[in-house]
């Protein structure tokens, strides 16, 4: 099991550590509830380190991404970054990511920590015009410093102006002393914020930083339970949940960042799709009776007839709802569309809501 350069500050700190896509990673600290909370109302950092990074550079950098990327990089200037996926041949999806324009002929590719050799392989067995690839994975550090009062904690530590930062944007620059620190504002829990991207032997230094810059605002450390809850009140795709091989970018809901204006790998047959319609969709989907959504709970109609299936669940903490996501037969997406979960043999009455759960 791999750690990152603050598994043992975080052991330290007295973290519940649970083995995560192959890292040693932080569950919570104080618990999720109240986690989840700091970060809707205050500060926390969570260190996301496990995340992997990706360099792609060359003539025919972007040409690669877009041949094995379903949203149309061609559109990104240096300092934007965007949401991606990437298909596969059979319809699924290998992986979610981010795509940063760096510089001119030189992007960042941010996927997730169980698909870090997956992707690397697959972008790789692509790469037919030489592009320059390195896997900076093991070398970079992520963190995630998230709420409404992220920008105050992180403005006392350079001199980028964070407000004129927008949403999927990012700058290069000095941070907590440290030269070309990545800041992004490309945040997964809804309640603004930043992730900085350093090397791992400044990583504690950042982190110490932070922490002292926050004292007054009660800056505290978060945990990836509580990430979990925060992406869900947003209604945010999890891979390996909601996502997956099997899962079409369309059925997720997923076309608007699937353009049709370029080629790339099944875009074909998912043109096809598009124009023929779905037969599933992930909707989500909130309790009118007691109980608790799970990964994997059979959806049914009133009928009792199998209609999908759980992918995410949960009490939002902000919410003050059980919510989740799960797919279901095309029939059955409508917003007020009763459904019914089966738990331990009882249906169990929900119904279909939109996107976000949470609103702030």
């Amino acid at each position: 099991m791999k750690s990152t350069a603050l598994s043992q500050m975080h052991i330290d700190l007295g973290a519940k550590m649970v083995p995560f896509a192959g890292y040693n990673m932080p569950v919570q600290y104080e618990g999720v509830n109240i986690e989840h909370e700091t970060v809707r109302n205050g500060v926390g950092v969570f260190d996301v380190s496990h995340m992997g990074e990706f360099i792609l550079k060359g003539p025919n950098a972007l040409d690669l991404i877009q041949k094995v990327s379903s949203n149309d990089a061609s559109k990104l200037f240096p300092g934007r970054a965007q949401y991606s996926c990437l298909p596969n041949n059979t319809g699924g999806i290998v992986d979610d990511l981010l795509i940063y324009m760096i510089k001119e002929q030189e992007y960042l590719l941010v996927v997730n920590a169980s698909n870090i050799e997956k992707d690397w392989n697959w972008i790789s067995s692509h790469n037919s015009k030489g592009v320059e690839m390195l896997n900076v994975s093991d070398d970079w550090s992520l963190l995630a410093v998230q709420g409404p009062k992220a920008i105050d904690v992180l403005q006392k530590l350079t001199d980028v102006d964070l407000s004129e930062i927008k949403y999927y944007h990012f700058t290069k620059g000095v941070f907590a002393g440290v030269d070309d620190v990545i800041v992004s504002a490309t945040g997964y829990t809804g309640s603004g914020g930043f992730e900085l991207y350093v090397p791992n032997s400044v990583a504690k230094k950042v982190w110490n930083s932070l922490f002292e810059a926050g004292k007054t605002y009660d800056i505290k450390p978060i945990g990836l339970a509580a990430r979990d809850t925060l992406r869900l009140e947003m209604g945010f795709c999890l891979y390996g949940n909601d996502i997956n091989d099997k899962t079409c970018p369309l059925e997720a809901g997923l076309g608007w960042i699937t353009k049709f204006s370029k080629d790339f790998i099944n875009s074909d047959e998912l043109k096809n799709q598009k124009e023929a319609g779905v037969s599933k969709k992930l909707i989500g989907f909130e309790m009118v009776d007691r109980g608790i959504p799970r990964n994997g709970y059979q959806i049914n109609n009133a009928d009792g007839i199998a209609i999908g299936h759980v992918t995410s669940g949960t009490m939002g903490p902000s919410v003050k709802k059980a919510i989740g996501l799960g797919y279901v037969n095309i029939d059955y997406v409508s917003e007020n569309q009763d459904i019914f979960l089966e738990i331990r043999n009882k249906q169990v009455a929900a119904k279909v809501v939109k996107f976000p759960f949470y609103k702030a």
